[in-house]
């Protein structure tokens, strides 16, 4: 049997998920099928590429060995095919910018910069709750560059070749309540006031709910919560139902008061992913800047990051083009 890009891409899948259960998932086929097909490939090479533990999947030294070769040739058939998609997009003289991020304030703002910054580039938007799986997009080609963010306490798998860049280090979470909640009165919102209340949040958003849990026990604290989307919880907080997290670019309504929490217990890091030698640096510059500056458009358009911002715990504005680590 000769080795091909499918298999390659089968024993990757293993390693990186360490079960035979959910590389399957992950490649779309049945456990029993990848166990077939991984019995072909060791009987192929003459050995074993993975010992089967009660934990997982761990690679043997000979396994080791054919992973080292195979992710290199798997990046560069996975660069060969978008640099192909690239031509192909490009023939009609429209290059294409796939961008994805998860739900921000910044992004009409970004959108905006990017059509006058990039003009004849056609920008294509997909807004997903996951940031994890919009940063797996990105290493799998499928999006250019990927707007996340990152609970804090509760870092995200940067897969291999991304190239990380940090928006903002530290964004404080401000709380949602009913306009007129008791503690809608005060300009920062003890969040001991708040131990009474329910509390709606997104258990679908990577790290939102462990985060959220976090804060809870460093406070003592083990109030209600509904799980739920943030458009239904913006409802219920309008009716005094819940009260939410939110991020501190979002405005207040009549039926709805933003504050901050006293000590910003609750944070998130800003980050920006392209694949590594995807774009040029010029290209990647433009990208990050114009949604850096959506962003500080989108934080001053908010009264009460404004005045958070303005206040002694404020943050420095980042410098563009900040590099982080890839993990």
């Amino acid at each position: 049997m000769e080795l091909d890009v499918r298999h390659l891409r089968a024993l990757c899948a293993i390693a990186d998920t360490g079960s035979l259960h959910r590389a399957a998932r992950q490649l779309g086929t049945s456990q029993p099928a990848l166990t077939t097909q991984l019995r072909r490939i060791e009987h192929s090479l003459g050995g074993l590429l993975f010992c089967r533990e009660r934990t997982g999947c761990r690679p043997t030294p000979l396994g080791q060995t054919v992973l080292s070769r195979a992710r290199p040739l798997l990046a560069g058939m996975d660069a060969l095919v978008t640099e192909v998609r690239a031509v192909v997009d490009g023939v009609d003289g429209r290059p294409r910018l796939r961008i994805g991020s998860t739900a921000s304030r910044a992004i009409p703002g970004w959108l905006r910069r990017l059509r006058e910054r990039l003009p004849g580039t056609e920008t294509q938007l997909h807004v997903a709750v996951s940031a994890g799986a919009l940063l797996g997009l990105v290493a799998a080609g499928e999006l250019d560059v990927a707007f996340v963010h990152q609970v804090e306490g509760c870092p995200l798998r940067v897969p291999d070749g991304l190239d990380v860049r940090v928006l903002v280090e530290r964004e404080p979470q401000f709380i949602s309540l009913a306009v007129d909640h008791p503690a809608a009165e005060d300009e920062v919102v003890d969040l001991a006031d708040l131990a009474g209340d329910r509390w709606m949040v997104d258990p679908s958003v990577d790290g939102e709910w462990d985060g959220l849990r976090r804060v809870f026990a460093a406070a003592g604290l083990n109030p209600r919560v509904l799980h739920g989307d943030y458009l239904t919880a913006a409802s219920l907080v309008a009716t005094g139902e819940v009260v939410t997290p939110c991020q501190p670019t979002s405005r207040p309504r009549p039926d709805m008061a933003i504050r901050p929490l006293r000590g910003d217990p609750l944070a998130v890091r800003l980050l920006l992913a392209a694949r590594t030698g995807a774009y040029e640096e010029a290209l990647y510059g433009t990208v990050h800047s114009a949604l850096d500056a959506a962003y500080w458009e989108a934080a001053r358009m908010s009264a009460p990051y404004r005045a958070w911002l303005a206040g002694p715990l404020r943050i420095p504005a980042p410098r563009p083009c900040l590099r982080a680590g890839g993990g």
